[in-house]
């Protein structure tokens, strides 16, 4: 029995928050943004466009592309560093509004590299024959922790949701391998320092912004392409392919010069390698799902064809994983 993305979906906001935007907000411009990023704009959710709510929508498009109704869902995983509340927990929400009470419903956080730890955990579950149908869902609302103060995080990060049904059979992509790492020590370099335990909210926090991504864009920059690089390596090296055998890549989206530095490093030509940075920015955990999204929807993909999927995120954690179309049922 092997693993299989049934179904993928999709939400991004309407309102957009382009580059020109910006330069009212703070002290940047077009030009300097787009040149050391590759974005030119980003959705930003309104306030009733909660994570949940964006969840739930991308979650029923990939739950009618995968051809079941939500009562069948065995279990759902949510990956979100921007829940609704801390109690209940995201995934509890989205199971209400898809009316999918008696399912499982967990949430994980692994910030950007979210939505491949989910998957792993979804691919274990049905492997074993623990699930056999399972929703993995990424919505992330980043524009509530984005300080629009700080020019050199704000412009990076917009707000959306993907989701990916995974079951034991059906068409779709075959989940080869998923590899995934972290490293605590490097916990401050991208971090929000406060509105947990250690640092409940206070008028100091909030008058420090502390409540904020706060992030070291260089150290984070160095330790990505690293890591994803070692990453896809050995998850290539354990699917049993080799790196001519990578016919897609479809990277985390948050910046070009990471996205292009792993290209090069693969050999894979820049026409192979699916890029939404330009329209939605840094969506943290669902980045890569609504990449993948948009690739199935624009691209022919056959069963001779391998796709590489990279992710890295706060923590640090990070994630690589092959996936493969499977035969039409």
């Amino acid at each position: 029995m092997k693993a299989r993305i049934t179904g993928i979906g999709k939400y991004v906001p309407k309102k957009v928050l382009s580059n020109k935007d910006l330069e009212d907000i703070v002290e940047t411009s077009d030009e300097w943004i787009f040149t050391r990023t590759g974005m030119r704009e980003r959705r930003i959710a309104e306030p009733h466009e909660t994570t949940s709510y964006m969840g739930a929508e991308a979650s029923r498009v990939a739950l009618g592309k995968a051809g079941i109704e939500a009562h069948q869902l065995d279990l759902i995983i949510c990956a979100t560093c921007t829940p609704d509340t801390l109690l209940a927990n995201t995934a509890c929400l989205i199971q209400r509004e898809l009316e999918a009470a008696g399912s499982g419903a967990v949430d994980i956080q692994a910030a950007c590299s979210g939505l491949m730890y989910g998957l792993s955990m979804a691919k274990a579950f049905v492997e074993a024959g623990t699930y056999k149908k399972i929703l993995v869902v990424a919505p992330e609302k980043i524009s509530s922790i984005t300080n629009y103060k700080d020019r050199t995080t704000c412009v990076l990060f917009g707000d959306g949701a993907a989701a990916c049904v995974v079951q034991d059979e059906g068409s779709g992509f075959y989940i080869d391998d998923i590899e995934l790492g972290a490293d605590g020590n490097q916990a401050d370099l991208l971090t929000i320092p406060a509105g947990g335990c250690k640092l409940p909210a206070s008028m100091e926090t909030v008058s420090e912004d502390m409540h904020y991504i706060q992030m070291e864009g260089r150290e984070v920059f160095k330790h990505a392409v690293r890591r994803m690089e070692s990453a896809a390596k050995l998850c290539i090296e354990k699917a049993g392919l080799s790196e001519g055998d990578i016919t897609w890549l479809v990277p985390h989206q948050a910046n070009i010069r990471i996205i292009e530095s792993m290209a090069k490093r693969f050999q894979v030509p820049m026409e192979r390698v699916f890029i939404t940075i330009q329209k939605y920015g840094n969506t943290s955990a669902s980045s890569v799902g609504i990449a993948l999204s948009e690739l199935t929807e624009t691209e022919p993909l056959s069963p001779g064809e391998h796709i590489l999927l990279l992710v890295f995120g706060a923590g640090f954690t990070w994630a690589a994983g092959i996936l493969t179309p499977t035969e039409k049922e």
